[in-house]
């Protein structure tokens, strides 16, 4: 074997791992996150989460992302240690789908339907359509079905150039020695353990395995002990993401660990001692692809049996290494998890839920702001200062990860979906700001015993009104996406404008008339300046989605256009919020 056979070898390895990978990110994004959602919704029932915990990793192509993602579903709460053991379990099983895929290059037949099953047969017509996808079409979902495609001939073409790289080392005496070395079942466990965690995938050291089939010198006494090691190998992943975790999802990481050396071990134990009594003929026979298939598959699927009545002993097991040394403090930003990163589409669902919790944080703090307006109490003053640092923290933690996430490949939805929350939270945190404005005012007037005159109260209160109704459509129409309601928010702002242009001039005459102090008008107008802003935000929060829904994000052209012309629907609804928050006749 010369230096060109080592460098096709190596690019056929490459060309492996990146058709795995880009095959794997296509499927991620043709879920858009709909896979985690269900993992994430799992009923507490093992079986079932055997089973889709096998379903969704034969799908995405990766025990490893299965499990990472697990770690993340418990570090973030959303998931308890012990659902995640019938996952970890079934992802186990889910990634033995990779090498009954790769073991149908090993079919021979003239018979034209059989060998077009043939992955090299059939993978240059995927190669030719999903490119044909990928630069004609123009729908996205397309584009992702011709990811899926290319990846998966790239992943054949790397598998066909590893194979044909090694047949040369048949006739080899040094390799086929080594490959007798590994027979030996404790250093075939470490050469699978080590190969597979440095590459990070157990279905791409699998497929290596198969690969050397092509040379004839592998036998299944030295591929038994490594197929054991690559399943212990492939937990490095989980244990990596779990560094600098909660303590749960370091445990997560822990029971796929032991799910996989206690299966290996007493697998291996039973399997060896029944050899030396009977003596597997079979070990002796030169492996192939579909034998490392079944190999690969019996282990799993026993493994699983056998342990799956033990899933809580495993984390019991879990609980002793990583210890309880007091409590943990909850924290509601652990849903924006760097391990769901690898995974956009969830990623966006999770932003999408905490944004949702930002704004009824801010929504609440208004509406006490508005309270202390009205009747002022101090308990709820402070809480509104509590409110406004925890929108805050909302604003900081939520930017920070979206402007991570915007570097991902993400699906084009998705893209107008972070850019409209990157827009959104900032008009939150400013709500929330204007609420402690309004309630320093109610404390100023508190403080100083001011009170409003009996018409001022009855303008504020119509005031108020409308601000309530504003800022209920604009956060309904943002969580619930709902257009339509959206719409009818410029109209509602355009009134808001108009009653603080007529309370600053009833509150001038008053102070003409002598019914009200200079005082008490720079506290109304920072009210009624305060509101005003409030209702621009939300007038922000609508126009946001109104643009995105129709590919443009040009603000000041849209609202130019829609009071500029004369939109019938826009102006029925300003004359019927203009009636609906007449001010008293004077």
């Amino acid at each position: 074997m010369d230096i060109f056979s080592i460098l096709a070898m190596l690019g056929g390895l490459a060309l492996f791992l990146y058709g795995m990978h880009i095959m794997g990110e296509g499927l991620s994004k043709v879920s858009g996150g709909k896979l985690e959602r269900i993992l994430e919704k799992l009923t507490s029932n093992p079986i079932k989460a055997v089973l889709l915990g096998a379903g969704v990793t034969a799908v995405i192509q990766s025990s490893s992302a299965t499990t990472v993602m697990v770690v993340g579903f418990v570090n973030s709460g959303i998931m308890k240690l012990t659902q995640a053991v019938g996952i970890i379990m079934g992802a186990n099983i889910g990634t033995t789908a990779t090498s009954w895929i790769l073991s149908l290059t090993g079919i021979e037949s003239g018979n034209f339907l059989i060998k077009m099953c043939k992955p090299t047969s059939f993978s240059p017509i995927l190669a030719l359509v999903g490119v044909c996808f990928l630069l004609f079409s123009k729908k996205e979902k397309k584009k992702d079905i011709g990811m899926i495609m290319v990846g998966f001939a790239i992943l054949m073409t790397g598998m066909s150039s590893m194979s044909d790289a090694v047949k040369p080392l048949a006739d080899v005496p040094a390799f086929t020695n080594i490959l007798v070395m590994f027979s030996n079942p404790i250093l075939g466990v470490i050469a699978g353990t080590v190969l597979t965690a440095v590459i990070q995938s157990s279905s791409a050291s699998v497929g290596i395995l198969q690969a050397l089939c092509a040379t004839g010198s592998l036998t299944y006494a030295t591929a038994f002990p490594i197929i054991m090691g690559q399943n212990i190998g492939t937990c490095v992943t989980a244990m990596i993401s779990a560094i600098g975790a909660k303590k749960n999802a370091k445990r997560a990481a822990l029971v796929h660990l032991y799910f996989n050396m206690i299966g290996t071990v007493v697998f291996m134990v039973v399997f060896y001692a029944i050899n030396y009594f009977i003596s597997f003929g079979f070990l002796g026979d030169v492996a192939n692809a579909a034998g490392i298939a079944v190999i690969h598959s019996v282990f799993n699927i026993v493994a699983t049996l056998m342990l799956l009545p033990f899933g809580k002993g495993l984390v019991k097991l879990a609980c002793l290494t990583v210890k309880d040394d007091g409590e943990e403090e909850e924290n509601v930003f652990e849903k924006l998890d760097d391990r769901f990163l690898d995974k956009p589409g969830f990623a966006m669902q999770q932003c999408q839920e905490l944004t949702k919790n930002m704004a009824e944080t801010a929504k609440k703090g208004l509406y006490l702001s508005f309270e202390l307006l009205k009747e002022y109490d101090s308990v709820k003053a402070e809480k509104v200062y509590e409110i406004e640092s925890l929108v805050d923290q909302y604003e900081d933690q939520l930017g920070s990860y979206l402007v991570k996430l915007s570097s991902k490949n993400m699906s084009e939805d998705d893209s107008k979906e972070l850019t409209v929350l990157l827009h959104c939270i900032g008009d939150f945190e400013r709500i929330s700001d204007h609420a402690v404005n309004l309630m320093q005012a109610a404390t100023e007037m508190n403080e100083k015993g001011l009170v409003f005159s009996d018409e001022a109260v009855a303008e504020v209160q119509i005031y108020m009104n409308a601000m309530h109704e504003i800022v209920d459509n604009a956060f309904k129409a943002f969580e619930e996406k709902d257009l339509a309601l959206a719409e009818n928010i410029e109209p509602l702002e355009e009134v808001i404008d108009g009653l603080n242009v007529k309370l600053k001039k009833r509150h001038v005459k008053r102070l003409r008339d002598g019914k009200c102090t200079i005082e008490l008008g720079f506290i109304l107008a920072d009210i009624t300046t305060n509101f005003e802003r409030v209702a621009d935000h939300c007038s922000n929060l609508a126009v946001s989605m109104i643009q995105m829904d129709k590919d443009g994000f040009d603000t000041h052209e849209y609202l130019d256009t829609l009071k500029r012309e004369n939109n019938p629907e826009f102006i029925r609804m300003y004359e019927q919020y203009k009636e609906k928050y007449r001010l008293p006749q004077k």
